[in-house]
């Protein structure tokens, strides 16, 4: 669905907190512009690398032939937003980390070589908490971080919130309901407190 933000240049608030996308919740487009709207308004610091950009734009081959193209251009979208985001590979930070997926140690070299407080992702599994904390770092389901951004700025998010679903539902032609869209994305804490 593409950008959703009014600024090209992002200056995050004070005291914003710094955190790594994973590319897996990146491949939602609903959650990405969520998540995409909250660092246009400064809400938290994104950071990512083109490693975890081409997983995400491998990943969408299962939607079909044409998606990589189209989320190629998503993810130059991405990079040409948040120019200050992109971290250059660490083979020297991630020579000396050891996770259970191997496949995920870039990303945890991403969120030390970036100085981020946390890393977005669904994958519990593959990043432990003990090791994540042993460099100051959180992994943070999706839900819960943008609850908790929320919680701190609920004009802001609500604003971001209905952006995307009304975007969602200017595509679809039909009626998008608030509630079953951010179901679909697994936000279901942040779907309740858009409700009250």
């Amino acid at each position: 669905m593409g950008n959703v933000g009014r600024t090209a240049h992002p200056t995050p608030s004070q005291g914003a907190p710094k955190a790594v996308l994973d590319a897996c919740v990146l491949y939602p487009t609903v959650l990405r512009e969520i998540l995409q709207g909250a660092g246009e308004a400064g809400l938290y610091q994104p950071v990512f690398s083109n490693r975890i950009l081409r997983e995400w734009v491998l990943a969408t081959a299962k939607l079909g032939p044409a998606a990589p193209a189209i989320a190629e251009g998503e993810a130059a979208t991405l990079r040409a937003a948040f120019p200050r985001a992109l971290v250059r590979d660490h083979p020297e930070i991630e020579a000396r980390l050891i996770l259970p997926d191997p496949d995920d140690v870039h990303v945890l070299a991403t969120a030390i070589a970036s100085g981020a407080d946390a890393i977005v992702t669904f994958n519990a599994h593959d990043f432990p908490g003990h090791v994540l904390a042993a460099e100051g770092i959180r992994r943070r389901d999706p839900d819960g971080f943008l609850w908790e951004l929320q919680s701190r700025h609920p004009d802001a998010m609500a604003r971001i919130v209905e952006t995307v679903r009304a975007k969602a539902e200017a595509i679809s032609g039909l009626p998008v309901p608030l509630k079953p869209l951010l179901k679909r994305v697994r936000l279901y804490r942040l779907g309740k407190a858009l409700e009250l």
